[in-house]
């Protein structure tokens, strides 16, 4: 089976299981991203775990995510679950393919690459003082050559993040790892990639949403619900505007699933 075969099946999924939320569908005030973008969309895979399809998702996306590490990374030993909707993801990558996983600690008080290197000699002191806390989760060793998983990309900021933490846990215990390539449930296709490069990284994807993803759920959703969400990955900036939000809001139909 193709990977696009595999994350058309994944997309929908999410969709039916509504773990991709609309506007539209089931909150009409739409989301505020972390990276404090608004949006039409959300996609939260922290509830895989307990709907209908999640075992089934979870167990494609740990396949299609592992095709990508034998197929395109193969030099890549270890990878790293970031926190918290990666964990799951690495953990059953890990039972499907064997592949050793960690996983990043959430540091909530960090929201950019430049809060780390401020914030992180207090970050540690911190976790140190409460048993054997680690920056990152699990064995690490010397020559270690790393990958990052994800659910998700929007900007690409939190990656940054995680690659300080690697970087810096891997100094804290004397060894060199090497870290250059995230792998992602979905791409939403908002400059992920670009910013990737940018530092010298890659970034790899199941399913790239605004290109394949969208498409891919148009007879599930109403014309209008797909016109947004295409318009809106298409140029993201005229929707953060407040008249733009109230618009969308006033032609909303949020179901009465039971799971909302």
């Amino acid at each position: 089976m193709s990977l696009d075969s595999v994350g058309q099946d994944i997309t929908r999924l999410l969709y039916k299981d509504g773990m991709l939320r609309t506007w539209y569908r089931d909150k009409p005030d739409g989301w505020t991203l972390q990276s404090k973008v608004w949006s039409p969309f959300y996609i939260n895979l922290r509830r895989v775990g307990s709907t209908k399809n999640g075992r089934d998702i979870l167990s494609r996306a740990a396949l299609a995510m592992g095709s990508i590490l034998r197929d395109q990374l193969p030099q890549v030993n270890k990878i790293v679950g970031m926190y918290m909707a990666g964990i799951p993801l690495a953990t059953a990558m890990t039972l499907e393919s064997g592949i050793a996983s960690c996983y990043a600690r959430n540091l909530e008080e960090i929201d950019t690459p430049e809060d780390f290197d401020v914030k992180i000699e207090g970050i540690r002191k911190r976790l140190k003082e409460h048993g054997e806390h680690d920056l990152i989760e699990g064995e690490l060793s010397d020559g270690d050559t790393i990958a990052v998983v994800d659910d998700l990309c929007t900007k690409f900021t939190s990656k940054l993040i995680t690659r300080k933490q690697i970087m810096r846990e891997a100094k804290d215990r004397g060894i060199h790892v090497t870290y250059k390539d995230v792998i992602v449930l979905l791409d939403r296709e908002q400059g992920g990639v670009e910013t990737a490069k940018k530092y010298g990284m890659n970034l790899f994807s199941v399913i790239p949403f605004r290109t394949k993803g969208v498409p891919w759920l148009k007879d599930l959703m109403n014309p209008k619900e797909f016109d947004v969400l295409t318009d809106y990955l298409n140029d993201d900036q005229k929707y953060q505007d407040p008249s733009m939000r109230k618009s969308l809001k006033s032609i909303a139909k949020p179901s009465t699933r039971e799971d909302k």
